[in-house]
């Protein structure tokens, strides 16, 4: 009798096994995971695969997602014109490298733009702010994260107040990221005529199956034709305000010109994905002013297998680099190429230099970031450790060709598995603008070193182990 519920268990044990080999075979990454989460906990691990794991581009069940942009702004905007020839090996490359972005983005690289970059929280807000208040016809936010405390009463009071006064608000928010987003708070948006629409609430993602699928993008515009971009969500912490982080790092854009546009038409699939209503581009599209020369590439990314732009961007640009490569990220939980081009980078003489925290808010997540250190180190990239708080920027410069900001974490929840927006920057002063941030962080940074990072406690070695294989999953 027991043989037969012994030989029983082993066949559900295989099952499952076989389940999740079938399913991710074409996702190595995923499928290490999966694979150790299932055999160490047979049943309550595959149901998790069952309610997190599938790829998001199988499941059809929430309708009406207009899955192509809606290609309102080609209509309107102007694309960045690519000279045959320049003079000088490294434009040569540049020009070439424009190529392979535009081909790789959903959008062009535009002209005609003008961009800001915004350090920190209080810099950022205060740019919003100030600019809604501005807003005569509509105002559209997307975020991840928007909390009813001191710097969220204050956009709510900007916003109901010009909703009241006839101007359009819609804001979409995430289901996860604002999961303690009063309802208090939402109802004095809506009795002011605001107009609200949660992207995949968790009740509807946890029996659609795609609970592991998050908006995690931050966008602003206003009539058209301002908007901002990158980091910051809406939350006191990002004032400097949270007891355990303290001063709080972090890196926003605003945006004027026709690449505004671009981020128009994300908020409006966002829009459509989350309220299942279609917004006429007409009037939300106004034609841009003269605004600059400057040359912008929005790049939004989303689940599923061919839909990992932003990934695709950075590599590009990683392999395209000659002198340097300066990269700043909260979570450093790189996939295989980016890895493997990072090291090339390092091997072959590119000054490549990267800060993480030093301090993380999540300790599961920094550990899984230091397992992927000792790999870089190696290669001999420069790694430094942020202690003056928390940092939490999204920044990438290559060479003085470009820069990127944005949303997008380098790490695989970020470059696989949320709906992120990165802006791609090739005006010289703005990526001067961007280096010299760096370098200041780096005056508040500790270096690591191969050999005594190779000397940490064997027990941490050993919980980085551990979550290293589970990273694809933090």
């Amino acid at each position: 009798m027991w043989s037969i519920w012994i030989a029983a268990a082993l066949a559900v044990y295989i099952l499952q096994v076989a389940v999740v080999l079938v399913m991710e075979h074409r996702r190595p990454v995923q499928l290490t995971a999966w694979l150790l989460i299932v055999l160490a906990c047979p049943i309550i691990g595959f149901m998790a695969y069952l309610i997190l794991g599938k790829d998001y581009a199988r499941r059809r069940r929430i309708q009406h997602f207009k899955e192509e942009t809606l290609r309102y702004a080609d209509q309107l905007t102007e694309r960045a014109a690519v000279p045959v020839a320049r003079r000088g090996e490294q434009m040569n490359k540049q020009e070439q490298l424009f190529r392979m972005l535009s081909g790789l983005a959903s959008f062009p690289v535009t002209t005609n733009n003008k961009t800001c970059v915004l350090t920190n929280g209080e810099s950022t807000f205060e740019s919003i702010l100030a600019q809604l208040e501005c807003a005569e016809h509509h105002i559209h936010m997307d975020y991840y994260t928007i909390r009813d405390d001191d710097i969220g009463r204050r956009f709510l009071s900007v916003l109901t107040r010009k909703a009241k006064a006839g101007v359009e608000v819609r804001i979409v928010y995430d289901g996860i990221g604002s999961l303690h987003l009063s309802q208090t708070y939402i109802e004095e948006l809506h009795f002011a005529g605001v107009r609200t629409s949660c992207f995949l609430p968790p009740k509807v993602a946890f029996f659609d199956r795609k609970l592991n699928y998050r908006n995690h993008r931050k966008i602003v515009i206003v009539d058209g034709k301002v908007g901002f971009v990158g980091g910051i969500n809406i939350g006191d912490e990002y004032l400097g305000k949270d007891p355990k982080l303290g001063f709080w790092r972090d890196t926003h854009l605003r945006l004027e010109g026709n690449c505004v546009a671009y981020l128009q038409e994300v908020f409006m699939n966002d829009w459509a994905f989350a309220s299942k209503e279609e917004l006429s581009g007409s009037r939300y599209m106004p034609k841009p002013p003269d605004c600059g020369k400057e040359r912008v590439l929005i790049v939004s990314s989303k689940p599923g297998q061919h839909n990992h732009k932003i990934v695709e961007v950075m590599f590009a640009a990683i392999t395209a680099a000659s002198t340097r490569i300066y990269i700043t990220t909260p979570y450093f939980i790189p996939d295989p190429s980016l890895t493997m081009a990072l090291r090339t980078a390092a091997l072959g003489g590119v000054d490549v230099r990267l800060i993480i925290p030093g301090m993380g808010d999540s300790k599961l997540v920094l550990l899984a970031t230091l397992s992927y250190i000792q790999e870089m180190l190696d290669a001999g990239v420069k790694v430094y450790r942020y202690e003056k708080g928390f940092i939490h920027a999204k920044v990438m410069i290559v060479d003085h060709m470009l820069a990127t900001v944005g949303t997008a974490n380098v790490d695989l929840r970020s470059l696989l598995s949320n709906f992120e927006l990165n802006a791609v920057l090739f005006e010289k002063q703005t990526i001067n603008r961007l280096e010299a941030d760096f370098i200041e962080d780096l005056k508040h940074s500790r270096q690591l070193h191969r050999d005594s990072f190779s000397r940490r406690p064997k027990g941490q070695k050993m919980a980085e182990s551990v979550l290293h294989m589970l990273s694809p999953l933090l």
